[in-house]
């Protein structure tokens, strides 16, 4: 699939089949190692979403409803996976796109190749030198699993100057501790992910961002995990957090 270019990374073609959206022949396929015939036709059955993945659609959404302009800034991508994030943002005229993630080789081909992004793979965030990046991030957009965005946002200051724009995937999940998800991994109670957005709130402002918003994200996570949005603009005026790591 991904060598005849039916979908853009090899990560991207794994999801779709065990999301029972391949025919081979009109056949369905749910096994991703399943050998087929050079000469089968292989189809997707969803219609495109328009960017290389979900997240695509996701950020596209928040910037919307937060009246975002994207057009022209220098922008950093945390944790960008396929690249989701990232193609919103080319695809709404950001200059360059700093992609940043701890994984290898899954981010799609189109955003690979494209002259505004550049890659940092086996890359953690909290690791990574201000020094490698030598111009002003106007904008960071942040979707990072298995870790709180308190662990992952001091490191992020480091990158932003008076005015600079944050949008950080908020994911209840893992955020209000193990002995809250409920089965299957997934946070069904309204309260507790409640809870977990007004954590990530505070520890904005205290960090020195004003909360500009906050909305829910109309797509759900893999598992069925409802997901949040927010949104926060850089004020230099409270730098002793930052001062302090």
């Amino acid at each position: 699939m991904f060598e005849r270019g039916v979908c853009s990374s090899r990560q991207r073609c794994k999801a779709l089949i065990m999301g029972n959206k391949v025919r081979v022949d009109g056949t369905p396929v749910t096994k991703s190692g399943q050998l087929v015939d050079e000469s089968s036709e292989i189809v997707l059955t969803q219609e495109d979403i328009g960017f290389v993945s979900r997240g695509g659609l996701k950020l596209d959404y928040a910037i919307n409803e937060f009246n975002v302009t994207i057009d022209g800034l220098i922008c950093m991508d945390v944790g960008v996976s396929t690249g989701g994030f990232t193609d919103c943002l080319l695809k709404r005229g950001a200059q360059r796109v700093y992609a940043i993630d701890v994984g290898y080789g899954q981010i799609a081909w189109s955003i690979r190749n494209d002259k505004r992004v550049v890659i940092f793979e086996r890359t953690n965030i909290r690791e990574f030198s201000a020094d490698n990046i030598t111009e002003s991030i106007n904008l960071v957009v942040i979707d990072v699993s298995f870790i709180s965005l308190t662990k992952v946002m001091p490191s992020v200051l480091k990158f932003m100057t008076e005015g600079g724009q944050i949008i950080a995937l908020i994911k209840p999940q893992f955020e209000v501790g193990k002995g809250r998800v409920g089965k299957g991994g997934i946070v069904r109670d309204e309260q507790i992910r409640a809870s977990a957005v007004e954590g990530i709130k505070g520890f904005f402002i205290e960090i020195g961002l004003e909360v500009r918003g906050i909305c829910q994200s109309p797509i759900t996570g893999q598992k069925g995990n409802v997901e949040y949005f927010i949104y926060g603009f850089y004020e230099a005026r409270r730098r002793k957090y930052e001062e302090k790591i």
